[in-house]
């Protein structure tokens, strides 16, 4: 049982009574088509089926963003993320970007007297510019309203590979301190570029600085090795933390924060899913997430905990095969679909970069069955607030929850959504507009459409979900309202 920083005696009776626990399972560039409940067939997933099964399964749920640290920012705070510059893809040494000052849904968690906690994936920066990986670390998670944390410091695929558990890197030898850069090499360290001979997963484009298990990964590392995961442990490690800490706290309402790191590169998949899903490691860490949920939900039923605790289940952005390694996503992919009938991916304006699973399950409070209603994980924060009769400063999540617990067969109106380099869109309603924006037609070291255009783009997603008929042209009128629309929220 690991020890917990969080306080298990704050919250009330009335609250417990009253409040379910809450759990977030957030995964990682994992795809509208990825999942059996979303349609497909290659690769079958009952565990994370059971939450859908059991709960609503939307149609229309969105990240705010095409990549992953602008999503979790916008989740954690209920803030577009494209209002903070220094929301974007992070090295894995900057620093904290959300204000430790201002709310956030674990603080305001917290004010209803949860116990709370995030594991796994934080990405989220840690730390201020001259941060000492062998010193407390701060501000990290901690900070901003979890009252325990077991994160990896960034990326899988960035330095460093550690854990920081409260703000410490446990197992650290003090003989052998932890130096991190993103500018230059250390010296007589090896990376892959270097010493192929060094990998067993080779770097298809960039991931080939500091070499860690085998796998070279993006920035520069020396010393702190004591204190390195195992790449293929990962996946148990962060479930076991997230379970000790239910286990701790199952006397009073809890909110986790469980953020997988898979399907995210690179796919390093525990020996006994090897080979499982015959897609190669993409489709075996897939089946490794299932099983990690099955292992969550046979705990909450084990500990009488089931009927009393709501499961949110999402992902962070659209799906990528090849996203910097050779690890046959692309080869083996076969017949599957990752974004299902949706165009686009990971990075892109289109469709699949931000609309993703998404179902939430309370059992005996929500009634299975599907809705289409526009939600997005911005709006957790106001909605949970609303679950919780707390307070929540005026932002831009919108308190959606008569349809998170399928009251309502309406969410939002609208919502600005983003693709890479804060490059923004809008949706409203059945429709989506794309502002005109330069770049390729096609990110070639991905290869995903970008969704970018010289033109104004406008589709119908309920009449034409692979959006291959640009309506600007003959809807003129629909395209200024949503223009206008736009720019006056952008400009807010």
């Amino acid at each position: 049982m690991i020890l917990c920083s969080c306080n298990s005696t704050k919250s009330t009776d009335s609250v417990n009574q009253k409040n379910p626990n809450i759990i977030v399972i957030y995964a990682d560039d994992l795809g509208y088509g990825d999942l059996s409940s979303y349609g497909a067939t290659a690769i079958k997933t009952p565990n994370i089926d059971q939450i859908a099964d059991e709960g609503i399964r939307f149609t229309n749920g969105y990240a705010t963003s095409a990549t992953c640290t602008p999503s979790r920012y916008a989740l954690l705070t209920g803030q577009y993320p494209w209002r903070n510059e220094r929301a974007r893809i992070l090295r894995g040494n900057a620093p904290l970007i959300i204000d430790t000052t201002i709310m956030t849904l674990p603080k305001m968690l917290q004010n209803a007297g949860y116990s709370t906690a995030v594991t796994g994936k934080w990405h989220l920066g840690l730390g201020g510019e001259l941060m000492n990986w062998n010193e407390e670390i701060i501000p990290g998670p901690n900070d901003i309203g979890f009252d325990y944390s077991y994160i990896l410091a960034s990326t899988n695929d960035r330095v460093p590979s550690v854990y920081v558990e409260n703000n410490l890197v446990p197992g650290l030898d003090p003989n052998d301190p932890l130096e991190v850069s993103y500018s230059e090499n250390f010296a007589d360290e090896p990376t892959g570029k270097e010493h192929p001979e060094l990998l067993k997963m080779h770097p298809s484009h960039g991931h080939d600085m500091s070499v860690h298990n085998g796998i070279s990964r993006i920035g520069f590392q020396k010393g702190g090795k004591s204190a390195f995961w195992i790449d293929e442990h990962v996946a148990d490690t962060i479930l076991d933390k997230a379970l000790d800490f239910i286990s701790t706290n199952q006397q009073n309402p809890f909110f986790l924060f469980y953020s997988l790191h898979q399907p995210h590169v690179p796919r390093t998949p525990h020996p006994r899913f090897v080979g499982k899903s015959g897609m190669g490691p993409r489709g075996d860490v897939i089946l490794e997430i299932d099983e990690a949920v099955g292992k969550l939900l046979d705990h909450l039923n084990l500990l009488g905990l089931n009927d009393n605790t709501m499961i949110i289940f999402s992902s962070d952005n659209g799906p990528v095969l090849d996203d910097g390694y050779h690890d046959d996503a692309v080869t083996k992919i076969g017949d599957h679909k990752p974004a299902g009938i949706l165009r686009g991916g990971k990075y892109s304006t289109f469709d699949a970069g931000t609309r993703l699973p998404f179902m939430v399950r309370w059992p005996g409070k929500i009634s299975p069955g599907t809705s289409d209603a526009l939600v997005c994980q911005i709006d957790f924060m106001a909605s949970l607030a609303s679950l919780t009769d707390q307070n929540v400063p005026e932002g831009d999540g919108e308190n959606v929850l008569p349809a998170l617990l399928g009251q309502s067969k309406t969410g939002r109106e609208s919502l600005v959504l983003e693709g890479s380099a804060k490059r923004t869109y809008y949706r409203r309603g059945d429709y989506v507009m794309i502002p005109p924006y330069e770049g390729p037609e096609v990110f070639k070291n991905v290869n995903i459409e970008s969704g970018f255009s010289n033109e104004y783009q406008l589709f119908n997603l309920k009449l034409d979900p692979t959006q291959k008929t640009n309506l600007a042209g003959e809807n003129s009128e629909l395209l200024e309202s949503m223009i206008t629309e736009y720019e006056k929220i952008k400009s807010n």
